[in-house]
């Protein structure tokens, strides 16, 4: 624990703001006391609440039992913000895309086109492929916006882009990358690094889902839908056909 004259040095500040920590903002209110400035709030001991302090009466709400530690609280700054911005993006762009091939809105083909052209590109049972193609893009597509099964909504999206890909390669073998091309991938590359980086990060707070650990800290899980998205794509390529 430093001293007192330790506390009372002023505080070297960087000639650069590393984060939204450094500025002086931050006091926490004392009553009357004012507010204590963030290096004294450094070295301030979280209260501890033991059978000692209030005998048999239950601790209150939010106490702290003897020897546990609280753990920091993790400021995000505008991370929670970017994520929003980048599911509602992607999701809205999957959900128009879908309602085009469902109801032939915005020039879409409707179910009738969308139906012709995976008969031609050799898809067995193309009816019901095509209602299901077009029913999963609105759905992962709404649920992305709402944050609400991200790691679902985004796997979803990952297994159509794959074989979006793949069946452009069909049409004109070789990789072809810019849009422009007449079998060009870049869009579909795109919202797949899009659905990848939301299920590697989770939604964020500023979601249905917020509130789980797995939308702010997601590990394992994020690996399986990942796995299970690409290969549902592979295998409606390979088996669809």
């Amino acid at each position: 624990m430093p001293d007192e004259q330790t506390l009372a040095m002023p505080r070297q500040r960087a000639s650069y703001l590393e984060s939204d920590d450094d500025l002086d903002f931050h006091g926490t209110p004392l009553g009357n006391e004012g507010y204590l400035a963030p290096t004294e709030q450094l070295y301030r001991p979280e209260p501890v609440y033991g059978a000692e302090s209030y005998g048999t009466d239950p601790a209150p709400a939010g106490a702290v039992a003897a020897g546990e530690t609280v753990p920091p609280k993790v400021r995000r700054g505008t991370l929670d913000l970017g994520l929003f911005v980048l599911r509602a993006v992607v999701g809205a762009t999957l959900l128009v895309h879908g309602l085009q091939k469902l109801t032939g809105l915005w020039n879409g083909p409707g179910l009738d086109g969308f139906e012709a052209l995976l008969a031609d590109a050799g898809y067995q049972q193309p009816a019901l492929l095509a209602i299901a193609g077009a029913v999963g893009e609105v759905a992962a597509g709404g649920l992305l916006v709402l944050g609400l099964l991200t790691p679902i909504a985004a796997a979803a999206i990952v297994a159509i882009m794959v074989d979006a890909v793949l069946f452009k390669h069909e049409l004109e073998p070789g990789f072809q990358y810019f849009a422009s091309e007449p079998s060009g991938v870049e869009y579909e590359i795109l919202l797949v690094a899009c659905a990848v980086a939301l299920t590697l990060t989770g939604p964020g707070r500023i979601a249905i889902d917020g509130r789980r650990g797995w939308a702010t800290r997601p590990f394992v899980g994020s690996f399986v839908a990942l796995l299970l998205g690409a290969a549902a794509g592979v295998c409606l390529w390979i088996f669809g056909r």
